[in-house]
């Protein structure tokens, strides 16, 4: 992340990552350490994370615990043994809380989520059981749009 170019409202910004590299650890700094500079608004961070191991939802939960972030945190953790229906309702019940939070709270929010992959996984395995079309690499085709 260039630390230069700082992140505004409204703005998406995706974290694309390697097999072994350290994205859990920088999504959990990001949920750790956001704020809204200069400022005493509301302030709360919606953190969704997608097929992930306990041991990675016991670390997420520890992080946030040891700094305190977690009193201004909603967590959504989908483990790796939970059904595939449930991970794919993941993003969509992160979103929703975070307008509530927004819209009805009036608060600012940030929604980090991880890991995009199981969730796409999980996408084509319903969608394959459902005998939908597959596109390129057997993921279905409204997975690009």
């Amino acid at each position: 992340i260039d630390h230069l170019n700082t992140l505004v409202r409204g703005q998406k910004l995706p974290v694309f990552s390697g097999s072994g590299l350290p994205h859990n650890e920088l999504a959990a700094q990001i949920a750790r350490q956001a704020t809204v500079l200069n400022s005493d608004e509301n302030f709360a961070v919606v953190f969704a994370a997608m097929g992930i191991t306990f041991e990675e939802a016991e670390f997420f939960m520890e992080e946030l615990r040891k700094t305190g972030a977690i009193d201004r945190s909603v967590l959504f953790m989908n483990l790796a043994n939970d059904p595939a229906i449930e991970r794919i309702a993941t993003p969509r019940i992160a979103l929703t809380a975070a307008e509530y939070l927004a819209f009805e709270k009036d608060m600012h929010v940030l929604v980090i989520m991880t890991d995009m992959t199981n969730y796409c996984e999980a996408l084509r395995e319903v969608s394959a059981a459902r005998r939908e079309v597959p596109g390129r690499r057997g993921y279905p085709g409204y997975l690009y749009t």
